[in-house]
């Protein structure tokens, strides 16, 4: 038994990174066998997570939704159950950060929270000014479709997610065991940020203090640019970007278990590096730059399988 057990843990795993002219796709390898496929058109803005501000333009009551323009071709669409319980909270804060005159920003950790809305209200109760708010892309547009929204904002990192406007700790289901599950509350409690939410993600679990932190910090500073960003910031605008799908399925599928990531392109190798390098930094040498001119699917067998 001991051994068929040991045997689940040594998948040999493989990133396969393909960039193209048009897009970067990404092969992941176990034993050999490929178990998924990513792809990333270089033009594909309105990717989800990137978060915009947007114009509501138009309210439609009958679906309890509004139309925003967040420069897309078609408005986007938003639903009053994608609104947030912090919607009001949320509006103000746009508005404090557009106008905002101070070199440094506000200071968040100041900032009024205003009273939840109710599940059950409508559309036009929060957003009948039409006002400019900040939103987060729920589904990237497809075809005659635009973007879906969302405005429960959160910023994902590597062990945990930061969530503004509330001070909820969640801790992953996924960790089983209670002991855990409460070892990472406290170290999550006494190193949150005022104002933010902190989800707990599966890969936390046996991660210490100073692990935790330093992705907390990492996402503190990305909720800096963004108040930054917002600062004179006229819709419709882009205001932070998710990381580039290379960069964000690394950060969900990097784990102990991957033996080589491999990359045929030299910029990408670099930043791929970098991001090891900086989540685990004992993994840096795993990454490899691809150049014997061959196509690198092919060489890797990704090619028959697909």
């Amino acid at each position: 038994m001991f051994g068929a057990s040991n045997l689940l843990f040594s998948l040999n795993k493989e990133l396969i990174i393909n960039a193209t002219p048009n897009g970067v796709e990404i092969a992941l390898l176990e034993d050999k066998k490929l178990v998924e496929l990513h792809s990333e058109r270089s033009d594909a803005s309105f990717a989800v997570g990137d978060l915009y501000l947007g114009k509501v333009k138009k309210l439609i009551p009958g679906l309890n939704a509004a139309f925003v323009d967040v420069g897309f071709e078609k408005d986007a669409f938003l639903h009053y159950t994608d609104l947030s319980p912090y919607a009001k909270s949320l509006l103000k804060f746009t508005q404090m950060a557009i106008q905002d005159k101070s070199p440094e920003g506000f200071d968040f950790s100041k900032f009024e929270v205003e009273p939840e809305i109710i599940k059950t209200g409508k559309i036009n109760e929060v957003l009948g000014q039409r006002p400019n708010i900040l939103v987060q892309i729920l589904k990237e547009p497809i075809a005659a479709k635009g973007p879906r929204l969302s405005c429960e904002l959160s910023l994902p990192g590597r062990f945990v997610v930061l969530t503004p406007f509330n001070d909820i700790i969640a801790v992953s289901r996924k960790i089983h065991s209670s002991e855990e599950r409460r070892r990472l509350q406290k170290i999550v409690e006494a190193i949150k940020p005022k104002n933010f939410g902190v989800i707990v993600r599966t890969a936390a679990e046996g991660k210490n203090t100073a692990e935790l932190h330093e992705d907390l910090s990492n996402l503190f500073q990305s909720w800096k640019s963004l108040q930054a960003n917002l600062k004179g910031a006229t819709p419709p605008s882009k205001i932070l970007s998710e990381q580039t799908k290379t960069t964000s399925i690394l950060r969900d599928l990097l784990n102990e278990d991957f033996n080589k990531i491999v990359v045929n392109d030299k910029g990408l190798y670099n930043d791929t590096k970098a991001y090891i390098q900086k989540i685990a930094p004992n993994k840096a040498e795993i990454v490899t730059f691809f150049q014997n001119g061959a196509p690198i699917f092919d060489q890797f067998g990704v090619t028959k399988q697909v």
